[in-house]
């Protein structure tokens, strides 16, 4: 804390020193959130991850007529969360399926669950 600058008339160093240690012990579930979320701020992204939570499982051609995109864009933005692990693949023949690993389908069903009853605007 030393060079900071701050106004105050006491600092209450239990709180100070007990938040220090939460974020020490959380600093790997901060990494892993902040890995799935910095994809997810992308619009065709997240529309993505929705559809693959709704559906379970779709392949790229699904998602590229969904979304009325080309496949290749589809393809990097799957590749992209694929490498990050918030998706994992089963192919069967040709076709590969695109699915949501069940940690980022825990996290991020509050999200859909908010946006799927139309509160996300309301709640703005």
């Amino acid at each position: 804390m030393e060079n900071n600058t701050c106004i105050r008339q006491q600092a209450d160093i239990e709180q100070i020193n007990r938040c220090k240690d939460t974020v020490l012990q959380l600093n790997e579930s901060f990494d892993y959130l902040a890995n799935g979320l910095s994809l997810v701020g992308n619009n065709v992204r997240l529309k993505i991850l929705y559809l693959l939570f709704e559906e379970k499982r779709l392949c790229v051609c699904d998602i590229s007529d969904i979304l009325g995109m080309n496949i290749s864009a589809i393809s990097q933005h799957l590749r992209k969360m694929k490498d990050r692990n918030l998706l994992e693949t089963d192919r069967e023949a040709q076709t590969i399926f695109y699915s949501l690993t069940t940690e980022y389908e825990k996290l991020l069903h509050p999200f859909f669950e908010i946006l799927d009853k139309n509160k996300i605007v309301d709640a703005i």
